[in-house]
């Protein structure tokens, strides 16, 4: 594929700025937060725990914070892109990340903003059909400590880029001209043009491996019951060569096969790992979050428990081989794939010191393992659940409920959740509610018309794909949730799938499709901040995250009523997404999706700081856009920079770093 760098002098020039030294072979990165100012992996470190040691930027001068430099990406393609989702790396005074319709990858001077190179792989039609489009979540960052420095990104048409880190130039010594196609040597023949896998994420770069994921497109409504699968893979950072493969649908004679009936493992696809991955590096440790198979909501074509489905799987870093697993949801039917990367932390509990890992879910548990085995820090219940009327559906009979911490978000769906500002519109609520089959988390699927109701009705997101962060001198976990809602409606439509029944529900937002005199049909919060200390199992506190929508501030029959702040879902629109969170030494920061009118009159949202001990707030700034990325942090120059990326539905998105007043 034809491939455009674009370099300057200040690059080479930059770059040799505020270097460090790390051992050949190795990226060094902290398995507990960064090091030397420095921001090296998409979650800080490959531990995925999003913390910075720094504190320049506290509570006392948090809205004191102006902005450094804006980069904004209309400009790298035909198209604006809507919903940056970058999080930059920050390594010798260079961000490295992608942005743009065409996902350029990008190195700019860390202090001004200053393009320094820019790459981009043209890719024509492969990228113009991929499920995965536009500007990626990031890159990862590869050094053997002396002169050779790399950075990789997976492109929108599913090629894996190896670029020189100090000029952009593609590696003569890696893959083909840089280039490694990953819908090759995928154990299973793929259309290299058109084939319905991709991946958006940022690749996970610990000693000499690579790790990429794999995502399809949504599969709510899939046109047949086979798919590509979702195959997880490791490269050699220094030569592109494939080092192991995971099957995480199980072929014969390998673990889990048997979780699969009537060998329905054979043509099943999905089931791969859309969202980030965790390295325990001194392990030896890579964790992959793994998704649900086709389809979403229905799983008669595939009988089963269906292993590697939902799960969290550990394997060895250099071969891939499983070490142990567990499985959130037995043959699943919710969409509660696993949204985010787990996050290590060591803690105490009980006065036993524990190399732990924290797994957020869509469920709204946060799972909590010793990470090198596998075992539950606090018991996990298998409960019995109800089963479905679906006829040719397999249900598993019960489900894992971890005894702690308790959930940090709302499940299934019941009456008390509707919203209630005034007893009229509560009312109003509840006949509506009374349309849909409501329960617990895990209440089935129906059939549209069953028992006289819609569908079923249901909360169907805790976290997402940002995942949460951690207070490593605390062992306190912070993860954003927001209360969407789902209605699943299954119907049998052979004109739009071969498969016995698909959803043609509605919903992803906080109405779900519903309202109520134009109002979500569930009561606020729509988002908050969860702290959870994983030395008790407990919640500390939780807030709401994001001010009050215009709709409801503004709505005539609240009129006079106090409402406190009910938080926002993440998101461009303020719909999906989820939001990231930063922890530094004193704070945690996270911006607000969607967009209001803000303090100052102006229309975007703000950046909010606050108290980590009480999640009091602290302090806010002005953004023109949604938070869509992941906010990082890092020094430079004797200055603490925080870059956040922002966009919405009319927001191109940009790169913004703040700092405090000169």
């Amino acid at each position: 594929m034809p491939q455009t760098t674009h370099s300057t002098r200040a690059m080479r020039a930059f770059a040799t700025l505020a270097g460090i030294t790390v051992l050949a072979g190795t990226s060094l990165l902290a398995q507990h937060g960064t090091k030397n100012g420095e921001w090296r992996a998409w979650g800080g470190d490959v531990g995925m725990t999003r913390y910075a040691p720094l504190d320049q930027i506290n509570a006392t001068n948090f809205s004191t914070l102006e902005v450094a430099w804006r980069f904004r990406t209309e400009n790298l393609g035909a198209r604006p892109d809507f919903n940056l989702q970058a999080t930059p790396l920050m390594i010798k005074g260079v961000l490295y990340f992608t942005a743009g319709a065409h996902r350029d990858a990008l190195a700019v001077n860390a202090a001004t903003g200053e393009t320094l190179w820019m790459h981009r792989l043209e890719e024509g039609r492969r990228a113009e059909v991929s499920s995965r489009r536009m500007s990626g979540r990031g890159v990862g960052y590869w050094t053997d400590g002396r002169d050779d420095e790399r950075v990789f990104y997976v492109s929108s048409g599913y090629q894996l880029v190896g670029l020189d880190a100090k000029t952009g130039a593609p590696l003569k010594d890696f893959g083909v001209n840089g280039v490694v196609d990953l819908r090759k040597e995928n154990d299973q023949q793929l259309d290299l043009e058109n084939a319905d896998v991709a991946w958006n994420g940022a690749p996970v770069v610990a000693k000499n491996v690579i790790i990429v994921g794999a995502a399809h497109r949504a599969g709510s409504a899939p046109r047949s019951k086979e798919a590509p699968k979702g195959y997880i893979r490791g490269y050699d950072a220094k030569t592109g060569k494939r080092l192991w493969i995971f099957h995480t649908i199980p072929r014969p004679g390998e673990f889990g096969n048997d979780t699969w009936l009537n060998d329905s493992w054979a043509y099943t696809g999905h089931t791969g790992v859309w969202t980030q991955l965790t390295v325990d590096e001194e392990a030896g440790i890579a964790y992959l979050p793994i998704e649900i198979p086709t389809g979403d909501y229905f799983g008669g074509h595939r009988p089963g428990a269906n292993l590697f489905a939902e799960s969290l799987v550990a394997v060895k870093l250099e071969t891939g081989e499983r070490i142990w697993h567990f499985q959130f949801v037995h043959h699943p039917i919710w969409d509660y794939d696993v949204p985010c990367a787990p996050i290590l932390a060591d803690i105490t509990v009980d006065g036993r010191p524990i190399k732990a890992i924290a797994q957020p879910t869509k469920q709204g548990f946060l799972f909590v393992f010793d990470r090198l085995t596998g075992k539950p820090v606090w018991p996990i219940e298998e409960r019995p659940v109800e089963k479905g009327t679906l006829p040719s559906e397999t249900y598993s009979p019960t489900q894992p409920f971890p005894t702690k911490p308790p959930p940090f978000e709302r499940q299934g769906f019941l009456e008390d959740y509707v919203v209630d500002f005034t007893p009229e519109i509560k009312a109003e609520a509840l006949k509506m509610v009374r349309q849909y089959k409501i329960g617990p988390l895990f209440t089935p699927p129906i059939a549209r018309g069953e028992g006289g109701k819609i569908g079923t009705l249901y909360i169907p997101n805790g976290a997402n794909w940002p995942g949460g962060s951690l207070d490593p001198d605390t062992g306190m976990v912070y993860v954003y949730s927001h209360s969407l809602l789902r209605v699943l409606s299954m119907v049998n439509e052979a004109r739009r799938s071969d498969m016995n029944y698909i959803s043609v529900g509605g919903g992803d937002d906080s109405s779900g499709g519903l309202s109520v005199q134009g109002l979500p049909l569930i009561k606020p919060p729509y988002g908050r901040i969860t702290a959870i200390d994983l030395n008790k199992g407990d919640i500390s506190w939780q807030i709401a995250h994001g001010e009050t929508p215009d709709t409801i501030t503004n709505h005539p029959a609240l009129q006079g009523l106090t409402i406190p702040r009910t938080g926002r879902a993440g998101g461009a629109g303020g719909s999906s997404g989820g939001i990231g969170i930063l922890t530094t030494k004193t704070l945690v920061i996270a911006g607000e999706g969607g967009q209001v009118k803000t303090p100052n009159g102006l229309r975007g949202a703000m950046l909010r700081a606050y108290n980590k001990a009480t999640g009091a707030e602290v302090g806010a700034v002005y953004m023109p856009g949604a938070q869509t990325g992941s906010p990082m942090t890092y020094m430079l120059g004797g200055k603490q920079y925080i870059v956040v990326a922002v966009s919405g539905a009319v927001t191109p998105g940009e790169l913004i770093a703040y700092k405090l007043p000169d």
